[in-house]
């Protein structure tokens, strides 16, 4: 396995590259916007192509590198449920798994430090992002923070895992590097209180300074999400009701991006061949199955995914790749649900 913690010095956040080996599809945690350049650098040099770029939280203490990897790699954008970005390629929940090629994440639901605050549990470690800190906790007192649901993020949650699994946090600021879930329960002074009052208590009075760059960082990472604008000028763009609208004709072939858990979980459009995002530009190239669809049968391809961000990427790489007649849902299954439309589970 592939494994790399890369560090930003003016924040003191950790970054994480996970692929399964080299060549293959690699995925990055919590990464940080002036650091984009190394991480592509990389992933070059390891030769991994970047499918997702995930965020463990709405950050206040650095711009995320999320929009630009999207720009730059056609990675998915994935946070959790009750994040307040405006649009993130996929969206997930307590239960769910992010997956790559060879690699599993097991997605776990942390608020506390924030209200949109995840951790991601692969094997013998786990990603605590600012829920768990190497000897702290993250703070609780902005983005609808809650010392309580801290607690019991960490206690009842976190700190059931064995002692033996690896704690890799987003921040650390004293050069700590890694931690098990045994030494915290031991050394972290803030977890060695006695009532979830207590730990109220003390972290009620730890009375931090705001982070330096919250005013800049909190309204930036809420607008991460792709500019879909254009798409519509373009023409190349159905609203959800239009969708509707033309659902079942024999000239429109419906393209679903998402993946198989996600079509499961939110269910499916009638009629829609799905192709999950990782592999729809080898499908565009000559002798790939959309293309071939597409030339064989005169059809419009239309793409679709959970919000619009990968159909609308989807798009730009069929007219990249030579393939005018497409277009996309514009706000994905999301503003297809929103509009009445069927769904089939």
């Amino acid at each position: 396995m592939i494994f790399r913690q890369l560090f930003d010095s003016v924040s003191g956040t950790y970054s994480y590259v996970l692929a399964s080996r080299h060549g293959g599809e690699a995925l990055i945690l919590d990464p940080v916007l002036e650091k984009v350049d190394r991480y592509c650098q990389l992933l070059r040099e390891l030769d991994l192509k970047l499918v997702k770029a995930v965020d463990t939280h709405l950050h206040a203490d650095h711009v995320t590198g999320l929009g630009e990897l999207r720009d730059r790699t056609h990675c998915m954008t994935v946070m959790g449920d009750q994040t307040k970005a405006d649009v993130v390629a996929m969206r997930v929940a307590d239960g769910d798994k992010v997956t790559i090629e060879g690699l599993s994440l097991d997605v776990m639901y942390t608020p506390g430090h924030t209200d949109d605050s995840y951790s991601y549990l692969m094997g013998d470690r786990v990603f605590t992002g600012d829920t768990l800190l190497i000897r702290g906790t993250g703070r609780t007192d902005f983005q609808n923070g809650s010392s309580r649901a801290q607690y019991d993020s960490i206690f009842n949650r976190l700190l059931k895992l064995p002692d033996e699994t690896m704690v890799f946090p987003a921040h650390d600021y004293k050069g700590d590097t890694v931690s098990t879930i045994g030494e915290e329960k031991r050394y972290n002074p803030r977890l060695q209180v006695r009532s979830v009052d207590e730990y109220i208590e003390l972290m009620a009075n730890l009375k931090l300074p705001n982070p330096k760059m919250m005013d800049v960082a909190v309204p930036a990472n809420m607008r991460v999400g792709l500019h879909q604008e254009e798409l519509e000028k373009e023409g190349r763009a159905l609203t959800a009701s239009e969708a509707i609208r033309v659902l079942g004709r024999p000239d429109i072939l419906l393209v679903d991006l998402r993946e198989t858990n996600e079509r499961m979980k939110h269910g499916m459009l009638e009629g829609a061949l799905h192709t999950p995002y990782p592999s729809v530009e080898e499908s565009l190239k000559p002798g790939g199955m959309l293309r071939e669809v597409a030339a064989a049968t005169g059809r419009r391809i239309v793409f679709f995914c959970a919000f619009g961000e990968r159909s609308a990427m989807a798009v730009a790489a069929a007219k990249e790749a030579g393939l005018a007649n497409t277009a996309h849902i514009a706000g994905g299954i999301d503003a297809w649900k929103k509009a009445g439309g069927p769904v089939v589970h």
